[in-house]
């Protein structure tokens, strides 16, 4: 008897059909996407309104000569050529980018030191009282503060230099020396600044695993070595943020020097954006002002790009 034999049998394969495109969205999908776009659209809108029109409008306004009572008369570059040969708005550069420097500086020293005391062995409460009480400065109206500081600095009854008499110290001309003027100006403004820092820092510090620091002090890491070494790389994050904050508020520094000194004495503590509001809303000159705020725009724009091109090098994240 022939043994025949049977071949299997494959299943057959459903025929390829042609694609029919993507898949449609879900009415759950534009639902979402549709409650997404109207959360947005007011952020969106005052962006819009509040930044980007301002910005494209003083660009164009530095290239015309318009005083608001008269119509708009054509410019061109003759506002920037007029900026770079005024030596108001020269000196009001040098005095912005000094008193950005140093306040800045001392603004994240003050802020750091505070955040590693009120960081350490400290009760709760007690840490809640420090942070709130360097935090307030900073949500009162600085007009306000310097109001209350040019009293206090006031070189005939002012409270500083009543202190400074108890020890010894002759009355320093707070407000009307060129060599004093910037330094009462910093450290009003200080004063007021160093709170958002000193939250950040305190922020920055909670963030580090406490194990980092048990193990550099394993290895023999202590006091300033400790913080040198294993604190601030690991704080560089939010270093470089503070940093870049700070700078972009101090390049826009206005109603410390305007209400403390009026720019003077001369020109020793008159800033960019003191020279923006002279031109424009005291001398009606509003094309060379925009002039100049294109150039402010410009610089601040350019230290950011400078710091986080440099925070490759010295920020580290874990």
């Amino acid at each position: 008897m022939t043994n025949t034999r049977i071949p299997a049998v494959r299943p057959s394969r459903p025929a390829a059909t042609p694609a029919t495109g993507a898949a449609q969205p879900s009415a759950r999908d534009r639902g979402t996407r549709l409650l997404a776009t109207l959360f947005l659209a007011p952020t969106i809108v005052g962006i819009v309104v509040f930044t980007v029109v301002p910005i494209v409008g003083s660009v164009v306004l530095s290239l015309f000569h318009w005083n608001v009572i008269d119509s708009p008369r054509w410019a061109g570059a003759a506002n920037y050529r007029e900026v770079f040969t005024d030596s108001t708005v020269l000196v009001s550069f040098r005095n912005t980018l000094v008193f950005m420097v140093l306040a800045v500086a001392l603004q994240l020293l003050i802020a750091l030191v505070l955040a590693l005391a009120v960081n350490g062995r400290m009760p709760m409460w007690l840490r809640s009282v420090f942070r709130s009480a360097f935090f307030f400065p900073l949500v009162l109206s600085a007009a306000s503060i310097s109001v209350v500081m040019k009293y206090l600095f006031n070189q005939d009854f002012g409270v500083v230099n009543w202190v400074l008499g108890q020890v010894g110290i002759a009355p320093v001309p707070w407000l009307t020396s060129e060599h004093s003027a910037m330094a009462a100006v910093i450290l009003v403004y200080v004063w007021q600044q160093f709170g958002f820092s000193f939250l950040l820092f305190v922020g920055g510090l909670n963030n580090i695993p406490k194990e980092i620091h048990e193990a550099a002090s394993l290895d023999g890491a202590t006091g300033l070595r400790k913080h040198l070494h294993v604190t601030l790389p690991l704080l560089s994050p939010t270093l470089l943020v503070a940093t870049v904050v700070g700078v972009i508020n101090a390049l826009q520094v206005f109603e410390q020097p305007y209400v403390l000194t009026d720019g003077g004495p001369g020109d020793s503590t008159r800033t960019v954006v003191m020279v923006i509001y002279e031109s424009a809303f005291e001398q009606l000159r509003f094309g060379e002002a925009s002039a100049v705020g294109v150039l402010l725009f410009v610089l601040i724009m350019a230290v950011t790009a400078l710091q986080f091109r440099l925070s490759r090098r010295f920020v580290h994240y874990q």
